[in-house]
């Protein structure tokens, strides 16, 4: 999938700029292997069931698929809860996030 396939690939890579710019420069300097972890995995993406499915809208089959692929492709099994939206949104976030970060690098 290229970048621009992902549904709101700019808004996660958005959100990744935020916090490169909330860094400070020494600490992203010598531990860029240490980005997507802090920046995707250290606090939620998006907060809350309604704002989740919000944030889904229509796509939220895609997404789940997205998660479901990148787990089993991963770590051999689902560990998500799919029927949890805040949990699936933040976990494809993460997933994006990879791409995102890889790209910056």
């Amino acid at each position: 999938m290229a970048n621009s396939d992902f549904y709101k690939y700019d808004e996660i890579q958005e959100h990744f700029t935020d916090w490169l710019e909330e860094q400070d420069q020494e600490w992203l300097q010598n531990n860029k292997d240490d980005w997507h972890h802090h920046a995707f995995n250290m606090d939620y993406y998006i907060i809350g069931t309604y704002k989740a499915e919000q944030w889904m809208g229509d796509k939220a089959f895609e997404i789940i698929r997205t998660v479901k692929e990148y787990e089993e492709n991963n770590f051999g099994e689902v560990t998500t809860d799919l029927s949890n939206p805040e949990k699936v949104v933040n976990m494809y976030a993460y997933i994006v996030g990879e791409e995102v970060v890889h790209k910056w690098q």
